[in-house]
Order: C-alpha cells, then sequence, then structure tokens
C-alpha cells in the first residue's frame, strides 16, 4: 500500500485577505494493487490544488491494470478538476479494463447527478 498526503493552505472562513496562515487541509491518496488489479483511496478535498497530484498518481498507476475501484468513503469536497480526472480516468480503464467507484457520500453523488457523471460512471 502507498499512500500520498497533499498538503494544502486555506484561509480561515471569514478572512478574505488570506494574509493568516489558515487551517491546513489536504487529500490523502492511498494506493493498493494486487496484480492487475487496484483500489484508489481517496480521503478529503480533490479540487484544482489536489487534483494534479492524484493525475500523476494515476498516470503511473494504471499501466497494466484492468480492475481499478475508486473508494471515496473519505472523500468530503470534489470540484470540477477533480471530476476531469475521474472523466479522463474512465476513459482510460475503458480501454483497458473497467473502474467503479465505491462508498460515494450523499454530498458528492449530489454532484455526480447534478453534473450527470452518474450516468457515465460506475458506482456501486
Amino acid at each position: 500500500m502507498k499512500t500520498i498526503n497533499v498538503p494544502i493552505k486555506k484561509p480561515i472562513l471569514g478572512d478574505a485577505t488570506g494574509t493568516n496562515t489558515g487551517r491546513n487541509m489536504k487529500m490523502e491518496i492511498q494506493t493498493t494493487k494486487k496484480d492487475d488489479v487496484l483500489t484508489v483511496s481517496l480521503t478529503g478535498r480533490l479540487d484544482t490544488t489536489t487534483s494534479p497530484q492524484l493525475d500523476e498518481e494515476l498516470k503511473k498507476s494504471l499501466d497494466g491494470i484492468r480492475e481499478l475501484t475508486m473508494d471515496l468513503e473519505g472523500l468530503e469536497y470534489i470540484s470540477s478538476a477533480g471530476l476531469r480526472i475521474l472523466l479522463s480516468t474512465q476513459k482510460t480503464m475503458n480501454q483497458q479494463g473497467t473502474m467503479k467507484l465505491i462508498n460515494v457520500s450523499s454530498m458528492v453523488m449530489d454532484v455526480f447527478e447534478v453534473t450527470g457523471f452518474s450516468d457515465i460512471l460506475t458506482i456501486e
């Protein structure tokens, strides 16, 4: 298993200046690979700040993978940048195997439904 922590700094709510040190927000990416099966677990926020790290990790990890499971149980937020990564990954996996999302929270599922991604992605 491999874990990647992606720390980001966000200003404290209500501080429009962004001059304080803020609170530390992060996304954690955990990958578990067995043969041609990969599970990626996400915790935190998948947004414009953290999505490049997920994209990089997926590009390194998907070679030879026939089954990808993305566990979103710990995902608190997803932006359009995160949706773009999921769509790109789905297209890759359509060519070499299958991809499914599991443990999707109601908040993230609402985003999938509003954007139409619930019709494109396999969600269990």
